[in-house]
């Protein structure tokens, strides 16, 4: 009979969104507990070994963690645990190479890691996942990264994404989850896509659903717990994918293929 938390994860239950070759072995790095939830999230060692190639094995990983300089910080606080969960929207520094990341979903569901510039490093976005009202009338807000705000503005509602300054941890600025604004979905068959909220169907007692259209004009829909707003009106507070979040059928790439092939040769 177990007793107490799983330490291991075989390859073949990892998330897909690893994207890890199936004969590299039989086990893989299980995700720690942390701010992310095991399979909307992915280990700092998968991210150094596989992702940004800065280590061959996990004894190499857990080298470049160890050490004193403080090599890898994770939302401007540096990290050693080699399984530690990086979510989305998480940026992660390396200071020796000055490099920063912002972890993101690319159209087909995978994890990438978006390079970005140092002014957009400073911050990030996370999504109001729960409003209540704590002991002593203490009013508080939930993100989906587990932080917890105590005394938030009164407009800040449930599925509102707010800016995280992360030196100081305050927030900076709020965006409304309203039609108009651009929004990044993160979950569902339409994950990693980007548009414009068109409008809100309320269902009581089920899921209420948004419809979204995109840049090339496609409208879909997706629940509103899929839906993180990313800027006000047209313009997103953070850098997009190569993809800019456009979906993409079999004809349209290979007619993308052949257009950017005729350019070159011209």
């Amino acid at each position: 009979m177990a007793r107490g938390p799983k330490k291991h994860m075989k390859r073949i239950t990892a998330p897909k969104s690893w994207m890890l070759s199936k004969l590299g072995g039989n086990w893989t790095t299980r995700p720690s507990q942390g701010p992310h939830k095991l399979r909307e999230s992915i280990p700092l060692s998968i991210i150094l070994q596989h992702k940004l190639k800065y280590a061959l094995y996990a004894r190499d990983v857990q080298m470049i963690l160890a050490d004193k300089d403080g090599n890898i910080k994770v939302d401007g606080k540096v990290r050693s645990d080699f399984g530690y969960p990086v979510g989305l929207m998480d940026v992660i520094t390396i200071d020796k190479t000055r490099e920063s990341f912002r972890v993101l979903y690319d159209v087909s569901g995978k994890f990438i890691l978006k390079s970005i510039k140092p002014d957009e490093a400073k911050f990030k976005l996370v999504k109001v996942t729960q409003k209540k009202v704590g002991p002593n009338n203490v009013p508080y807000i939930v993100t989906n990264d587990a932080r917890t705000i105590r005394y938030p503005n009164p407009e800040i509602h449930v599925n509102d994404t707010l800016k995280i300054d992360l030196e100081t941890g305050k927030v900076v600025d709020f965006i409304k989850e309203e039609p108009g604004n651009v929004c990044y979905i993160i979950g569902g068959n339409n994950i990693g896509r980007v548009g414009l909220i068109q409008h809100r169907e309320r269902h009581l007692g089920s899921f209420d659903i948004v419809h979204v259209k995109d840049s090339n004009g496609k409208h879909f829909s997706t629940r509103i717990n899929n839906i993180f707003t990313i800027g006000k009106g047209k313009k997103p507070l953070i850098s997009l994918p190569d993809d800019n979040g456009l979906y993409l059928t079999a004809l349209e790439k290979k007619q993308a293929k052949e257009h950017h092939e005729e350019q070159q040769k011209q």
